[in-house]
């Protein structure tokens, strides 16, 4: 044998017959063929396994995709890449193009989650913060585009490298989709399964955009400030109690925490003022219970009868677009307290022309703050 019939042997030892990808990875999405300046052999073998799909690129440009199964590369299988080529008549040389093999199976369990919390605007409890956090499954669709479109040149592309990407959009989606959702605030973690379902529909566009199909979305926690859930399950507790028996208890818990400070005169004074409050409205209760029979303790003492108290003013006030009420100064001021009103909730009274936000009521003003004395005069 001579010394060219050995190159040519050597050359021709070299020409890849078999074009196949066995993937001994779980997160490996494309591999491009190694071939190391070899060429494809003219009738070599291709196959592609289940689960898989091989795409050609020659020069850059996306010539012939392949399917399951096994194939004998040639013209007629490959008609995309023969145009390329200019392979009007067939070939019999070697020929060079690169050939990636992408993963079409699913990739299940992806994480992703809200980086910096979403601030939401709710009619009760103005602006608040929420982090959502849950799992997603996609695979490749179009192999072709997702080559084209986000693999580029990398030779061995990983799930991880496609999930920061996948991540961010999804992000971007669910802030959209739960902002233009208006729900209150309570019901987001109450029906993650609806809102999964409202955010995989608008968010599988974006995904079929690169060649991606997200097959699964799940929500499985949206979380808030503990304070903020505090609010919340006292206003859901305050909706469905009677709003009357509420206040009274509100005023007995109050005459109770009074008792216990003992730190000076002024909740003592608190304490013997709500003491009055609720001494006449048990007097009230108590009355006609008695049939009439108690008596006044300024009747005791010297038959004189005083003048009768002046009646207490009565206040209407706005919740939720509905007029509540009457109820008294005490009262109104516990439901301040609760936050079942605010200063910018509208009341009326006996006397008024029109419904006045609270902080523009005189009287009222008392429940905003500042009733610190001044500090004692110099001695």
């Amino acid at each position: 044998m001579g010394i060219f019939d050995k190159i040519k042997e050597k050359l021709t030892n070299e020409f890849i017959d078999i074009v196949e990808w066995l993937d001994y990875t779980d997160d490996t999405i494309c591999y491009r063929f190694e071939r190391y300046q070899n060429e494809i052999k003219n009738n070599a073998k291709l196959i592609v396994r289940e689960g898989q799909i091989a795409v050609f690129i020659n020069e850059g440009q996306l010539a012939d995709v392949f399917e399951p199964g096994t194939y004998t590369l040639n013209t007629q299988n490959m008609p995309i890449l023969t145009t390329l080529k200019g392979w009007k008549y067939g070939f019999d040389s070697p020929f060079k193009a690169e050939v990636y093999f992408i993963n079409t199976t699913l990739f299940t369990d992806e994480k992703w989650g809200t980086k910096n919390p979403i601030t939401l605007s709710d009619d009760r409890f103005g602006l608040i913060e929420i982090r959502a956090f849950g799992t997603y499954a996609f695979r490749i669709e179009d192999a072709g585009k997702f080559i084209i479109d986000i693999v580029g040149t990398d030779n061995n592309f990983t799930n991880f490298e496609i999930n920061e990407h996948l991540k961010s959009l999804i992000a971007t989606r669910f802030t959209d989709t739960v902002g233009e959702a208006n729900l209150p605030i309570e019901l987001y973690a109450a029906n993650t399964t609806e809102l999964s379902q409202t955010c995989k529909e608008v968010m599988e566009p974006e995904f079929l955009s690169v060649g991606i199909s997200l097959e699964k979305f799940y929500i499985e926690n949206v979380s808030m400030p503990e304070e903020l859930k505090k609010e919340i399950f006292e206003y859901s507790r305050i909706d469905k109690l009677d709003l009357d028996k509420l206040t009274k208890f509100k005023t007995a818990k109050a005459i109770e925490a009074a008792a216990k400070n003992e730190g000076g005169t002024a909740g003592a004074g608190m304490g013997m003022g709500m003491g009055f409050v609720l001494a006449q409205q048990m007097g009230g209760l108590m009355s006609p219970q008695m049939g009439g029979q108690q008596q006044n303790p300024m009747q005791q003492q010297g038959g004189m009868m005083p003048p009768p108290m002046p009646p207490s003013i009565q206040y209407f006030y706005s919740h939720e677009g509905k007029q509540m009420g009457p109820v008294n100064f005490e009262q109104l001021k516990a439901l301040f307290a609760s936050r079942t009103v605010n200063k910018e909730s509208l009341v009326w009274k006996q006397g008024m022309a029109n419904w006045t936000a609270l902080k523009e009521v005189e009287e009222l003003k008392a429940f905003l703050g500042g009733n610190t004395p001044p500090p004692l005069p110099p001695q």
